[in-house]
């Protein structure tokens, strides 16, 4: 049904010469994006970067979010991940601090939040492209310099915002919102790559046809069950009572609160996995010898590969309910500052309304309290096994070169084109109230 909606949106907004408009002009901003992802730095070794991305989880992870501009080290190989880390640290402090809270309810609040997050964006971009440089140069990827050294951590710092600039183009004169769509496009660029692999693997005989069938079966079933979980919801019924206000009198009635499954989205994933995958971040960035790394270097490459999910053996299944749990308490966490059940119960109040069979006040916040927590549950328990499918398909279907089905990637996929469809609608919509009513008055 989704889709149809969708299919038949995007025909009657194409009739609209001011929806197509701003649809064409989101294609082109992928466009100047796709470019942008061929345009490389000097002093790359091809050959040593591909086989360092063949065992580093952390690197194909960060791949993810740049569209393979990481795997070949081009201008754009940050992507959007250091504006995704600036907001998400910037988003939970907003809600961690009541001022913060309240000084994003106006205009020139939400301005100045704005501003901070790019200059914090500014200053992890530099941080990482250090980092970045450190990794490669110590794997002997990569041979800078003194001057190239500086001039590669400008590239990428610049190319982030630029990035993030075509986001905000996107939000200002397209549809939708840009910034998720650019991290959508970043997503589906890399996909031609990892089907490009598979199709190889079939080709020479290493992958057989009933293994991508059985890919393509899990694949359809996970994009199914994401759909479902994003898009449910428990609607609480909430009974207004009848009121006079001056000489206008409200009418009582029945309206609902909605209450997401998912309400955390994809950001506890993220969380998650960069929380976990620091420890061997850090290490990365370390020069030592890795053929002879010593007692010291040894210990610290066996606890990283502990922390590290989807591994194989005890310690796999440590870094698994590790990964998990992480899952969970980011999902609580979140869920617990966005939904302040106190502050929702006190609205309710102080409009004369009210849950059925729950007394106003506290009773109404304990109520929302507890089913937020089951449903946090169910939410999170669904995130940790969205994310752990990223490292079960290939065991399953023994096929390691298509990493979009499952975990994080589809999930911001599915959610991305959800809203959009929804924005896309909610326009349709807008346009022919317009003109009804417009019609109605004429």
């Amino acid at each position: 049904m989704l889709s149809i909606n969708f299919v038949s949106a995007l025909q009657g907004a194409f009739k609209i010469p001011e929806l197509r408009a701003r649809i064409i002009f989101v294609f082109a901003m992928f466009t100047v994006y796709a470019i942008g992802l061929h345009i490389p730095i000097p002093g790359v070794n091809r050959e040593q970067l591909q086989r360092i991305f063949q065992d580093q989880q952390l690197l194909e992870f960060l791949n993810m979010f740049t569209g393979g501009a990481l795997r070949k080290l081009t201008i754009l190989a940050l992507g959007l991940n250091p504006y995704i880390t600036a907001s998400i640290i910037m988003q939970i402090f907003s809600y961690a601090d009541p001022r913060l809270r309240e000084m994003m309810r106006e205009e020139a609040g939400r301005r100045l939040m704005q501003q901070r997050i790019r200059l914090l964006t500014i200053a992890i971009a530099v941080v990482q492209s250090i980092g970045l440089i450190a990794t490669f140069r110590s794997a002997g990827a990569l041979e800078l310099t003194g001057i190239q050294y500086v001039q590669v951590i400008i590239a990428w710092t610049a190319g982030a915002m630029f990035l993030l600039w075509l986001g905000e183009q996107i939000t200002e004169k397209g549809l939708g919102n840009g910034v998720s769509l650019m991290i959508f496009a970043s997503i589906v660029a890399s996909m031609p790559y990892q089907v490009a692999r598979t199709y190889e693997a079939v080709r020479d005989g290493a992958v057989s046809f009933g293994q991508v069938l059985l890919l393509l079966a899990i694949f359809v079933a996970t994009v199914w069950g994401v759909v479902y979980v994003t898009t449910s919801q428990r609607r609480i019924p909430i009974q207004h009572m009848r009121r006079i206000v001056g000489r206008r009198q409200t009418v009582g009635g029945t309206s609902y609160l909605p209450i997401p499954i998912n309400a955390a989205g994809v950001i506890p994933i993220i969380f998650a996995i960069s929380l976990q995958l620091l420890p061997a971040t850090i290490l990365q960035m370390i020069p030592y010898d890795r053929q002879n790394p010593g007692p010291f270097f040894s210990f610290l490459e066996q606890f990283v590969r502990l922390l590290t999910p989807g591994g194989t053996g005890i310690i796999g299944v440590i870094g698994s309910l590790l990964y998990a749990f992480l899952i969970f308490v980011f999902t609580y966490f979140y869920v617990s500052v966005v939904f302040n059940t106190d502050e929702i119960a006190e609205n309710l109040k102080r409009q004369g309304a009210f849950i059925q069979g729950v007394r106003p006040g506290k009773p109404t916040a304990d109520y929302l309290n507890d089913v937020l927590t089951r449903i946090t549950f169910v939410g999170a328990a669904f995130l940790a096994f969205v994310a752990l499918m990223q490292y079960w398909v290939p065991t399953i279907t023994r096929i390691d070169t298509l990493t979009i089905v499952g975990g994080t990637s589809l999930l911001i996929l599915v959610g991305v084109a959800i809203d959009f469809a929804r924005q896309l609608q909610a326009q349709l919509a807008m346009r022919q109230y317009e003109e009804m009513m417009t019609g109605k008055y004429m």
